[in-house]
């Protein structure tokens, strides 16, 4: 990887991440980077690319996370920095990674670039899907109480992650559709469920 693209993005993008709500500050954005240049040595694709693309993809949360896709991609090709690293192409893709990142699409990503990104955001963990739900529901709904809070999570995770929900996996080769198969059989059992959630939110209300 070019280290002086990597110390640009580490000194001044991964710190605007620092006062995001607690779902998408630096810690997630790390992992889907991670996980990002994990899939594209996989793949044999640029590095660089995968690594911009996972460290500005959740940047224009601030501006509303229902258009956020949109509003990171505008992000990143504001930045002119980047022209130092990527030909307007190379930013042309990357920007449509951004915008073709969201679990809500029903399109298949455009490029190899946005299934990594795409496939990398999800990170479907039992206990990292759980308490990212928990920590947004506690964020953005703080006048509900703890068993209204378990209600709005059951209704998400039915929406999105149970079978029939909308998200989709692009990349066979990634360990989300083992945890995926996981994730669905606690959902079901209302018990499991109920023991990761008094857990996890006891631990965030602490």
């Amino acid at each position: 990887m070019n280290e002086n693209l990597k110390n640009y993005i580490e000194d001044n993008i991964l710190p605007q991440y620092i006062n995001y709500d607690k779902a998408h500050q630096r810690d997630h954005i790390e992992t889907v980077i991670e996980e990002s240049l994990n899939l594209a040595e996989h793949f044999g694709v640029d590095m660089d690319m995968a690594y911009a693309i996972a460290a500005y993809h959740d940047l224009g949360i601030p501006e509303g996370r229902e258009t956020h896709h949109i509003t990171s991609a505008k992000r990143l090709l504001a930045d002119k920095e980047l022209t130092k690293w990527f030909s307007d192409e190379k930013l042309k893709v990357m920007a449509e990674a951004i915008e073709d990142h969201r679990a809500s699409s029903k399109n298949e990503p455009r490029s190899i670039y946005g299934k990594i990104v795409a496939e990398a955001d999800r990170n479907i963990d039992t206990e990292i899907v759980l308490r990212r739900i928990i920590q947004y529901g506690i964020s953005h709904f703080p006048d509900l109480n703890k068993e209204e809070q378990y209600t709005r999570m059951l209704g998400h995770l039915y929406e999105k992650y149970a079978e029939g929900g909308y998200i989709k996996l692009w990349i066979p080769e990634s360990r989300n559709a083992k945890k995926l198969a996981e994730l669905r059989l606690i959902i079901k059992d209302d018990s499991k469920l109920r023991s990761f959630y008094n857990k996890i939110y006891d631990s965030i209300i602490a």
